[in-house]
């Protein structure tokens, strides 16, 4: 405008030619005729059509994932960002203000609700003071299989570092599971933990910021002496670091759909990457890392002394089959404690049965229904009684024996009362303790070897595997073996005289 203006001003005030004023200006005379002409802001005519020069070869497949992605919950879709990550691997070549555009008019064509805004204020953190945690759901292909994951989010608000961890479930015991695991990654425990009034973590909401918290859930914060806060009731902008956690970590980690073959390898992946995405600069120092950042707040926060046992006690019966019911799955219990109470301790991973302070039974937990996890040691005192249920006895069905073992089993179970032969070979392994199975094993591959295949030959097998050796005989050192002086002499007289004895009946 201020070269209009100049134009407009030589040539009616001073007289200055258009020829003159194109040379001076370096411009042509009818761009200078059109100056000359204007007297408001000057108007520039808008294309009504975007070229895409870089991008139209590849419009068609953005056009398909934004169709695909308007089929998709919400939070599972594409940003501009990640499409423009995705278009660089199919080997796009431009700039991402193209893509943005092509998203901008591809979804002001689908007439999409406008976002209403709202208004915050900034929050000052001191480094190890607050920590901010909160759940989200999302989609991942675990063994070929979608499942839909439980992600526990913690981030410390004074570095912004991260840690995400994977669950099945919301329940409680993956909260407190969730929390071990996040203080062993940062290294302590901040001063602070902010939440949402999920129940796991709150019983009871009163006024104002009054809140009665699970016991449980303050045995955690006694043992990491952290003081636990709840929000006000819908007010995430109260933690809305975590709260856009959620959602960055949705594009970043789970767009498009990761792949695993189990859970455990999808938490190893999930703490790699939270250590990764620690070398992005500060939100709020740009001139430092998270990583550096968080080096600085490490030393703030609260030691972590001891581990805590996240576990959740529930008091059960044990049936009559030795089974406990703990999250709509059965789990056995050793026989001497069929129809009694026993404690039910369900944690993360594992499922234990206590009886008088004891651990009495331990297993991996499982997720599913209806599923029964059997221990067949926890059944040999039942078929040392009746060896008959050796034969269909779900414990033993299911047993995964080493072959040698299967192959004998199966050689004896069809000899005449083989059922009691086998029970007592599992009764001579029990004995032998946790290398019980293992010399079974060895002295089942050697009764193969043998070709005679009894339960006697195993029994001597194992007998030999696990006799105790003999010492070895130990001369004194520097004795010399005693040798006869004198060597006796046969006297045969003594038999013949014994032949000429005449016996009286």
């Amino acid at each position: 405008m201020e070269l209009i203006a100049e134009l407009r001003r030589l040539h009616f005030v001073e007289k200055v030619k258009i020829s003159e004023l194109a040379r001076r200006f370096h411009l042509s005379r009818p761009t200078v005729r059109k100056h000359l002409q204007t007297e408001g802001d000057p108007v520039y005519p808008t294309r009504k059509q975007q070229p895409y020069p870089q991008l139209g070869p590849y419009r068609d497949r953005l056009r398909e994932w934004l169709e695909f992605d308007a089929s998709l919950p919400r939070k599972r879709r594409h940003t501009a960002q990640r499409l423009f990550e995705r278009l660089q691997v199919e080997g796009y070549r431009g700039g991402y203000s193209s893509v943005q555009r092509f998203v901008k008019v591809w979804k002001s064509a689908r007439t999409e609700t406008p976002k209403v805004t709202q208004v915050f204020v900034p929050l000052v953190f001191s480094p190890g003071d607050t920590c901010q945690f909160d759940w989200s759901h999302e989609t991942v292909v675990i063994g070929g299989v979608e499942h839909v994951v439980k992600v526990a989010h913690f981030r410390l608000s004074y570095s912004r570092k991260m840690f995400v961890v994977a669950y099945p479930r919301e329940t409680q015991e993956m909260v407190l599971d969730a929390h071990i695991q996040a203080f062993a990654f940062f290294g302590g425990a901040p001063k602070r933990m902010v939440y949402d009034n999920l129940k796991t973590v709150v019983d009871t909401i009163f006024l104002g910021k009054e809140r009665r918290f699970n016991r449980r859930f303050m045995a955690l914060a006694s043992h990491y002496l952290f003081e636990p806060v709840a929000c006000t009731p819908e007010s995430g902008w109260e933690k809305g670091q975590v709260e856009n956690q959620v959602g960055n970590v949705r594009e970043w980690l789970f767009t498009p759909t990761p792949h695993f073959d189990s859970l455990v390898e999808l938490n190893v992946w999930l703490a790699q990457r939270c250590e990764e995405l620690a070398r992005r600069a500060h939100p709020e120092q740009a001139s430092r890392t998270i990583a550096a950042c968080f080096a600085e707040e490490q030393g703030c926060l609260i030691p972590v002394t001891a581990r805590f046992d996240g576990h959740v006690d529930d008091m059960r019966r044990v049936s009559s089959q030795c089974l406990v019911s703990a999250d709509r799955n059965r789990y056995s219990v050793p026989a001497q404690w069929a129809n009694q109470v026993v404690s039910v301790r369900l944690s993360a991973d594992r499922v234990r049965m206590v009886a008088n302070d004891d651990i009495v039974a331990d297993h991996a937990r499982c997720f599913g229904r209806g599923q029964l996890i059997c221990d067949p040691w926890h059944y040999l005192p039942v078929i040392e009684r009746k060896p008959g249920a050796l034969r269909h006895g779900a414990p033993f069905v299911q047993w995964d024996l080493p072959v040698p073992i299967k192959v004998v089993r199966d050689r004896i179970l069809k000899q005449d009362k083989g059922d009691r032969a086998f029970v007592e070979l599992l009764l001579m392994a029990r004995t032998l303790g946790d290398s019980g199975l293992e010399t079974l094993e060895v002295a089942c591959e050697l009764t193969l070897q043998s070709g005679v295949i009894c339960a006697a030959v195993v029994v001597n097998a194992m007998q030999r595997l696990t006799e105790a050796s003999r010492p070895k005989t130990l001369e004194p050192a520097g004795a010399s073996i005693p040798q006869l002086t004198l060597e006796p002499v046969a006297d045969c007289s003594r038999y013949d005289s014994l032949r000429g004895v005449t016996y009286v009946h």
